[in-house]
């Protein structure tokens, strides 16, 4: 891979990690109602589920995806479900004392799951499988290169906003603003999903 083609992998793992989308949303939602240290099951488990996501696609799964329009509309739906689901359970959320985490927590393996429901997670996989590696002499080597890359990439947006999350926990604490928030949050993932269902 020259540097032209590194610099252009950058560019976009940089823009599709760090810009809104359901885990990033997760993670902000989940540190400012639980903390930080909470909020890290989470943030671990994104670059797990999108590791094995990428790992897949590069195999050959997203072409598998791609050919077939009744997988793909199975992914989109029961994503575009999950994260409205995800959306009313946060928007419920009013007071930090009276946050019932059995209700807003996502484990671990959720967290990896959710990557296979993600639409933007397997839109960014197979662009960066069709414009990097597919039909490259060096896929196995290109593949090892990305690979730690896009690890990185989704631990340290998720960790990013999950500490804004957590600095904000205080201020939240005062009047309504924790439900105000929450709202607000619930709302970014229903528009997300929204998105995800126009794809």
């Amino acid at each position: 891979m020259n540097t032209s083609e590194l610099m252009a992998l950058l560019a976009l793992t940089t823009a599709a990690s760090f810009t809104p989308g359901p885990n990033t949303t997760l993670s902000t939602a989940l540190a400012a109602n639980f903390g930080l240290k909470r909020a890290m099951t989470f943030v671990c488990a994104v670059p797990v589920g999108w590791g094995l996501l990428f790992s897949l696609c590069a195999g050959g799964v997203g072409a598998l995806v791609v050919a077939i329009p009744a997988l793909r509309l199975a992914i989109k739906v029961l994503g575009v479900g999950y994260l409205l689901w995800l959306a009313y359970k946060i928007g419920m959320a009013s007071q930090l004392s009276s946050v019932d985490e059995s209700r807003l927590k996502v484990t671990f393996w959720q967290g990896v799951m959710l990557q296979f429901l993600n639409i933007k997670a397997w839109m960014l996989a197979l662009a960066l499988v069709a414009g990097w590696i597919a039909g490259k002499p060096d896929a196995t080597s290109r593949f090892l290169l990305m690979f730690p890359i896009l690890l990185f990439y989704a631990f340290a947006s998720n960790l990013a906003y999950a500490a804004m999350g957590s600095l904000l926990r205080e201020w939240l604490q005062v009047g309504n603003r924790l439900a105000w928030f929450n709202r607000l949050m619930a709302f970014v993932l229903a528009v997300t999903a929204a998105w995800m269902a126009t794809f």
